[in-house]
């Protein structure tokens, strides 16, 4: 899953940038109100807003700002009502793509995911049309740098995770859907800082990108990260690093 990986690893190291404009925050406050309106307001015996908060403390976001966000949720406080939605798309040399979006007006979504598509080489695909490569799994990276693989290994199987996988710089833990939040638990209790933690979308096989495809869809995937509605991006694409990083710089 190295393609998979070395983007996550590297969207969470250029992480501080996207947090100063301001995008981190807009977003997390959509998870959470979204979150709350679903699950109820209480993290207590809400797993996904529980997840949600973590996120918003790691990044330093004011305990007021989160309070607000559930509070629209809840209906305690006026505020925007965001749908959840999944697009699915093609990029350059026929990765296939899938966007998860919060929005409140989808028509305007689908128009700004169809210009960045069209700009950097994708085309938006229609419903299903490229889903049936993908599984959904709970999905954790974390870097070697910063866990022992014995301990772990006994951490993730313990909390009923499926695999640990290696995956050169980063652990690759595994987990069904329903175990992801018992496993993400037990790693953190470990005091383990996590590159990437999610119900993600992992292609079930990959395509090797190279030269300007390989450039166009790093592009492309940076620019769909960009977009205020974007709440997850996917792709079945395996490039090296050096090439996602030069085109990056």
């Amino acid at each position: 899953m190295s393609g998979h990986s070395k983007w996550a690893t590297i969207k969470h190291k250029k992480g501080a940038a996207d947090a100063k404009r301001g995008k981190v925050f807009s977003r997390i406050i959509k998870e959470l109100t979204v979150a709350a309106r679903a699950g109820g307001g209480d993290a207590d015996a809400n797993p996904r807003l529980r997840t949600v908060i973590a996120d918003a403390k790691a990044v330093n976001m004011p305990a007021d700002n989160i309070k607000r966000a559930i509070r629209r949720g809840t209906g305690e406080e006026p505020g925007v009502s965001y749908e959840e939605a999944q697009y699915e798309a093609y990029g350059p040399g026929g990765a296939a793509v899938i966007m998860d979006v919060l929005t409140d007006n989808k028509n305007r979504t689908v128009g700004e995911l169809r210009h960045t598509l069209t700009k950097h080489g994708g085309t938006l695909a229609e419903a299903n049309a490229v889903a049936w490569m993908f599984s959904k799994r709970g999905y954790i990276v974390v870097e070697k740098a910063k866990a022992d693989e014995e301990t772990l290994m006994a951490a993730v199987l313990d909390a009923g995770g499926d695999d640990l996988q290696d995956d050169g710089d980063n652990w690759e833990v595994l987990t069904a859907p329903e175990a992801f939040q018992a496993v993400h638990d037990a790693v953190k209790s470990l005091g383990i800082e996590t590159a990437t933690a999610e119900i993600s979308m992992l292609p079930q096989n990959y395509i090797k990108l190279e030269g300007k495809a390989a450039q166009s869809m790093v592009r492309l995937m940076d620019a769909l990260d960009d977009l205020d509605d974007i709440r997850h991006v996917w792709s079945n694409f395996d490039i090296e690093e050096k090439e996602i990083e030069a085109s990056l710089a």
